[in-house]
């Protein structure tokens, strides 16, 4: 009998804002992931990189501008960078997690390239927010001279903002098949992938985010994953969310979670991609189910203890 292949999804809170905060951080993240493994399930991890990604952005940004000899450095790197440094501070979380506990197993941390498609509806308003705020003048010579786009952020000030297109083609499946194949636990699109396009002379990257849920999502259905397993900072998805009629739900199928997204249950931005993500997977497999949990309580949430499971 195979193992069973879980597509693990790390929300915001399993990182930190600073280098030194993501350290202590994803300690906790790494005993999870290996009480998963040690269960005996095959772990494959993707996760965000919002705060991360804009830190350097911002710090690029800001060095290049104040006269130094910094050079200006493109988005696409700059998520590169974030998967990079997230994928090496998760890594040697998890092995040293492994090492505690005197288990003898490979990590592995993939940089990734995700195709999206050039005519995305997305690359006409661009609304993911990244980098530093800045003054109404500062946006508007920046978008002057390098023709970014810029969006007013709840009264503290004006940030860049880049499209979020659906993710097509994950570029380096094969090897992350490979690899969770060899029975290593394997890190991928992190923050969604680097979002690249396909042209005549060869993939090229784009300034863009793609939700890293989405690319989750596809990446389960790419290596014929058993279960997604979206990580947040709740413990069940809840309809009436934050009102006295707030209600817990232990389980949705296909049809309920699209009648509560209709009926607006699910925050933009929060809860609702999530539960787009795990409904992309499961609408598309044939038994694949999705959770959506804390990760605090994803082993007990594996036992059926909390969590929302999506099912057909």
């Amino acid at each position: 009998m195979s193992t069973k292949r879980l597509v693990i999804a790390l929300g915001g809170n399993a990182l930190g804002n600073t280098s030194q905060e993501q350290l202590e951080l994803v300690k906790v993240t790494a005993q999870t992931i290996v009480d998963l493994s040690q269960e005996g399930y095959s772990v494959i991890v993707g996760h965000g990189n919002g705060p991360q990604v804009g830190m350097i952005n911002s710090a690029m940004e800001y060095s290049s501008n104040e006269g130094g000899n910094t050079p200006y450095m493109p988005f696409p790197e700059c998520g590169a960078m974030s998967q990079g440094y997230i994928g090496y501070h998760l890594t040697q979380a998890i092995q040293q997690e492994l090492k505690k506990r005197n288990i003898d197993k490979e990590v592995a941390c993939i940089i990734t390239q995700v195709v999206v498609d050039r005519n995305d509806p997305a690359f006409l308003t661009p609304n993911k927010p990244i980098g530093a705020f800045l003054t109404k003048e500062e946006s508007v010579i920046l978008s002057r001279e390098k023709g970014f786009h810029f969006m007013e952020d709840a009264g503290r000030g004006y940030r860049r903002v880049v499209p979020s297109p659906q993710p097509q083609r994950i570029v380096e499946i094969k090897a992350v098949e490979h690899l969770v194949e060899s029975g290593a636990i394997v890190i991928t699109v992190g923050g969604g992938g680097i979002p690249v396009v396909e042209t005549p002379q060869g993939l090229q990257g784009v300034d863009a985010v793609i939700d890293k849920d989405r690319s989750c999502a596809k990446l389960a259905l790419d290596i014929k994953a058993d279960m997604l397993i979206v990580l947040t900072a709740v413990d069940r998805v809840c309809i009436h969310f934050n009102t006295p009629d707030q209600k817990a739900l232990p389980e949705m199928s296909i049809e309920q979670a699209k009648r509560y997204i209709k009926e607006g249950h699910f925050a933009p931005g929060s809860m609702l991609p999530k539960v787009e993500a795990c409904l992309d997977f499961v609408e598309n497999t044939n038994d694949g189910v999705a959770m959506i949990t804390s990760l605090q309580k994803a082993k007990s949430a594996l036992r059926g203890e909390v969590g929302t499971i999506i099912t057909r």
